[in-house]
């Protein structure tokens, strides 16, 4: 089973700072966090749902050694960036556990196994679609509203992170999630990526009109390299997925000319561009430069390149999981979230275009 697979439509959003009632004397901002697996901090493990990473050994090196519902062997791409900002993790916005003055740190809204489109990842059953999670969003802003009024909820909103992550399950949980799917039958592949791009684009707008003011936008990764596809679909000497490379070609460029159009629209550049697909390509193309050992092997799971099915208790675990570029069949290791979270803060315009995230809490600082 899939999750999300290797891509993220990121979405970060920061203008400034604001200070609330029950805060320190330093400034604080808020973070939302939407999407899929990628970014999901345990959200699932509130669903009567199969897409959860809630036993063992997810979260074997996460600080509390126990499973969390994150998609990973320790912290994901959220908690990374909330390291880097000198902030604590938003909470699942499910969590019981989200009230009072941890409203102020934002949220994560995020559901292993959506896509852009509410029919992908209907296997998982109860998941949060995104039209829920900005249903959420909404809700969210209510819930603070009553405690501070309208006024400042809109600048916290307006002020704060945010994070979506989304796209790539529309391919491995959708259009080629069976031969002769739905998707498929309905589109062809060049069809089908039109027809995603303009849903995400409706998806960036509503999160604009919602208070979104600086957006990065990450497209998909190497979708068919993860070690799920190439266990299913590698062949016999365990190549990347063809067909899937080929989505994904056609995929990252299209999502680049349309924020380009929504920046000409709205008139400035809310939106920052940025090339996830070369930041996945560097390691797996040559992990040893980064530290791996492997970049088609997962850490946890079983069968050829441990790409075949979940990550379970009985699954097969590699001992050193900082030698390993996935964690599980889909999912990047913590090492490698940390490559592209570095890349995200810190990267040449190759990778994150206009300019990378330091740069833009730099310019939004000065402001």
């Amino acid at each position: 089973m899939a999750f999300p697979s290797l891509t993220f439509g990121i979405v970060l959003l920061f203008v400034g700072v604001i200070v609330l009632p029950g805060a320190n004397a330093k400034a604080s901002r808020a973070f939302f966090v939407f999407g899929d697996s990628l970014v999901d901090s345990g959200n699932n493990n509130y669903l009567a749902t199969t897409a959860r990473a809630d036993s063992p050994p997810y979260g074997i090196d996460f600080p509390t050694r126990r499973p969390t519902g994150r998609f990973s062997n320790g912290l994901n791409i959220p908690d990374l960036i909330s390291q880097r900002l000198g902030a604590e993790s938003a909470l699942p916005y499910l969590s019981p556990q989200l009230r009072g003055n941890k409203l102020f740190v934002g949220a994560n809204f995020a559901s292993a196994g959506i896509g852009i489109l509410n029919d992908t990842g209907s296997q998982f059953l109860n998941i949060i679609r995104m039209y829920r999670q900005l249903e959420y969003f909404q809700e969210y802003q209510q819930r603070v509203a009553s405690q501070i009024g309208v006024a400042r909820t809109r600048r916290l909103v307006n002020q704060a992170l945010v994070l979506i992550t989304v796209g790539g399950n529309d391919f491995v949980n959708n259009y080629y999630l069976v031969p002769y799917s739905a998707r498929s039958t309905q589109y062809s592949l060049p069809d089908y990526v039109k027809f995603l791009i303009v849903e995400f684009r409706k998806l960036l707008q509503r999160l604009y009109d919602l208070g979104a003011r600086r957006v990065i936008v990450t497209g998909t990764g190497p979708l068919g390299c993860v070690p799920a596809e190439l266990a299913m679909r590698g062949g016999r000497y365990g190549g990347c997925s063809a067909e899937l490379q080929r989505a994904a070609t056609l995929y990252n460029p299209q999502l680049q000319h349309m924020i380009q159009g929504l920046n000409k629209k709205i008139g400035r550049d809310v939106f920052i561009a940025a090339n996830t697909a070369l930041m996945h390509n560097d390691f797996i193309s040559n992990p040893r430069a980064y530290g791996f050992t492997t970049s088609k092997i997962a850490c946890c799971g079983q069968g050829p390149y441990n790409g075949i099915g979940l990550c379970t208790p009985l699954s097969n675990l590699c001992p050193e999981r900082n030698l390993y570029a996935f964690w599980d069949p889909f999912h990047p290791s913590e090492k490698a979230n940390k490559l592209i979270v570095e890349q995200i803060m810190s990267g040449s315009k190759r990778y994150m275009n206009p300019m990378n995230l330091s740069t833009i809490l730099a310019l939004d600082a000065s402001t």
